[in-house]
């Protein structure tokens, strides 16, 4: 066997892995909503549906770039595969960055500023590393 067609096969298994995530991710969703439900009720178990869910599409989503990404620069380096590369990564990079802010509920940038330093700290954390404990029964530099 020849190089391109080891590393077809390689993109291959990429794609499949990425499908088997997400079929896997959605099972395993519904069964922690279910269990959810039982417990929580409906409106738990739609958020944990939403979370378990989303995490799995943003994997799935990462698998299958890897993919394309194999395929188009391994296999066929065209400046036509390129472009339709580009275009895929971009509308996958969209689809990931607004499902990670559906999840988490804020843009990425202010999540990691909301886990780090406070304004009401004076560049301090609060969290496990204030051995102080003048933040640690506040918010911790977090918002809750």
């Amino acid at each position: 066997m020849v190089l391109p067609e080891w590393i077809a096969h390689v993109a291959e298994v990429f794609d499949a892995a990425g499908a088997a995530v997400l079929v896997i991710g959605f099972v395993w969703s519904v069964v922690l909503a279910g269990r959810t439900w039982a417990s929580d009720g409906g409106r738990a178990a739609y958020r944990r549906l939403r979370n378990t869910f989303g995490g799995a599409l943003l994997l799935g989503l990462e698998i299958l770039v890897a993919a394309d990404l194999v395929r188009t620069v391994a296999v066929a380096p065209n400046l036509q595969n390129v472009v339709v590369l580009a275009i895929i990564v971009a509308i996958r990079t969209f689809l990931s960055f607004s499902l990670q802010v559906e999840i988490d509920g804020t843009l990425p940038w202010r999540a990691a500023a909301g886990g780090g330093t406070s304004s009401g700290t004076g560049g301090r954390t609060g969290g496990s590393g204030d051995r102080t404990g003048a933040a640690s029964d506040r918010t911790g530099g977090r918002r809750p």
